[in-house]
């Protein structure tokens, strides 16, 4: 099956793959069954970068986050952040492109799956898109202001480096 997928957490699991979505969504998933809200946030990168998806939890009132990636250090945050923000922020230093050119520009405010209970986005056989619709529909807290992306130091050799350093190889072809 090619193309963009949505999984809902049954079908992640037993088609034993995901995307970060569907990663965050198998994370909500296991925390709404452990009695906590199923919560996801959205942040947003520059328009030639991948946004990414995580499954935001709380411990002591400090935020923490869930995710699934191919790269070492977007996977998650222990749950020390005061706000959703400051963990927002958390991933602005390893999120850039080859070049180093940082790239995350914005956050969602999080979205509860809790709302979405009764459409069975836990076992849904079709492709959750009204999930990315609610994370695309959430309001969003820009990053930088206008024209501060140009002053950024750009990441350097060795961090470029180590954002290569991934889980699987990649299937495509250069």
């Amino acid at each position: 099956m090619g193309g963009d997928t949505v999984l809902s957490p049954r079908r992640v699991l037993r088609e034993y793959r995901a995307h970060c979505i569907e990663g965050a969504l198998l994370a909500a998933c296991a925390f709404a069954l452990q009695g906590r809200r199923p919560l996801l946030l959205d942040l947003t990168s520059a328009r030639r970068d991948d946004d990414h998806v995580v499954a935001l939890f709380q411990e002591q009132g400090r935020w923490g986050a869930v995710s699934k990636t191919n790269h070492a250090v977007l996977r998650y945050r222990e749950p020390v952040y005061r706000t959703v923000g400051e963990l927002a922020m958390s991933y602005f230093h390893e999120y850039f492109l080859d070049d180093g050119r940082k790239t995350l520009r914005s956050y969602s405010r999080p979205v509860d799956l809790s709302r979405f209970y009764r459409r069975g986005w836990m076992v849904d056989e079709d492709n959750l898109w009204y999930i990315v619709d609610a994370l695309n529909d959430a309001p969003h807290t820009d990053i930088l202001h206008t024209g501060q992306g140009n002053a950024l130091r750009r990441a350097d050799r060795i961090e470029i480096e180590a954002g290569k350093l991934t889980q699987w190889k990649s299937s495509k072809k250069k």
